[in-house]
């Protein structure tokens, strides 16, 4: 007699490579952050961050576009990446009251497909990935699941 095992539905396994990314990303980058604020004296690294997902999401809706067949496929991708800038914009302002969130919306691409919204999510998870080991302690957790969202969506578009 042959028993089927459980079956994996997508939104288990979104959240099994998110939690299995976030554990990688976050416990080496854990062990280098001994500072807090933005790590530095310059401009807030998560200024960048937050300029590149309102760019990712104009690019997702650029796909879409093109491609309305792709519309049910980044939908949660377009929301995910909306509600990061959202995220990053809520962080800065709570270390600078003074900034102010950059309401302007990206250039939108003229066209875009499914390899150049892959392309961006990769180059967004590697970029806040990178921020990972030079950002306060308070702000690892927000980075850390921006790079495992990005990361998982990435390996999920293949």
């Amino acid at each position: 007699m042959n028993v089927p095992g459980p079956t994996l539905s997508r939104r288990r396994l979104f959240a099994l490579a998110a939690a299995g990314a976030a554990a990688v990303t976050v416990s080496p980058a854990l062990a280098a952050c001994t500072t807090t604020g933005t790590g530095s004296d310059g401009p807030d690294p998560l200024i960048a961050l937050a300029r590149r997902a309102r760019a990712d999401t104009a690019v997702i809706a650029a796909a879409i576009a093109a491609d309305p067949g792709l519309a049910e496929r980044l939908a949660p991708l377009r929301s995910a990446r909306t509600d990061h800038a959202a995220a990053l914009d809520r962080e800065i302002q709570r270390l600078d009251p003074q900034a102010r969130a950059s309401t302007a919306p990206p250039a939108a691409p003229r066209t875009a497909d499914l390899p150049a919204v892959r392309t961006a999510i990769e180059d967004a998870a590697r970029e806040a990935q990178g921020l990972v080991g030079g950002i306060g302690v308070e702000r690892v957790g927000l980075v850390a699941a921006i790079t495992a969202c990005c990361t998982t969506y990435a390996a999920v578009l293949t």
